[in-house]
């Protein structure tokens, strides 16, 4: 683990007419206030990375699929965390963390992030894939 970010085990109801899978709940230390929420799909092997929030909390959650996590605060030391339906968790990560995320299953990968501000460009940062030192391979 790093500082920063945390991993919470979610509730995943089972039931003959369909599957309830929780996300957030407003009384879980996780929730920091709503801003907005959406959903990224991200295509088998595919990486989408390096991105750091300045104001941002994410809560991160991969309803269907499967999603590789990599978080760094010091571009040098990794966090990395693999989510799914096989491993249904959300991520927390608070703003000035530099992650990127790669797509694992072989059908549909969707990633839900409930965030606590809505989308700014602004308060973001974007560098290159190549600028920081990850093997995308390592598992």
């Amino acid at each position: 683990m790093i500082d920063g970010v945390s991993v919470t085990r979610l509730a995943q109801i089972h039931l003959d007419a369909g599957d309830v899978y929780h996300a957030l709940k407003s009384s879980e230390d996780s929730y920091v206030g709503f801003g907005e929420a959406y959903f990224s799909f991200i295509k088998l092997g595919n990486i989408k990375a390096w991105k750091r929030h300045t104001r941002m909390t994410m809560n991160l959650v991969v309803p269907i699929g499967s999603v590789k996590f990599v978080f760094t605060s010091d571009k040098k030391n990794f966090f990395v965390r693999e989510i799914g339906m096989s491993e249904y968790s959300r991520i927390t990560v608070e703003p000035g963390i530099w992650f990127g995320f790669q797509g694992v299953d072989r059908s549909t990968n969707l990633l839900l992030n409930l965030s606590n501000i809505i989308h700014d460009p602004k308060e973001s940062e974007r560098i290159e894939q190549h600028e920081i030192d990850y093997d995308w391979s390592n598992s």
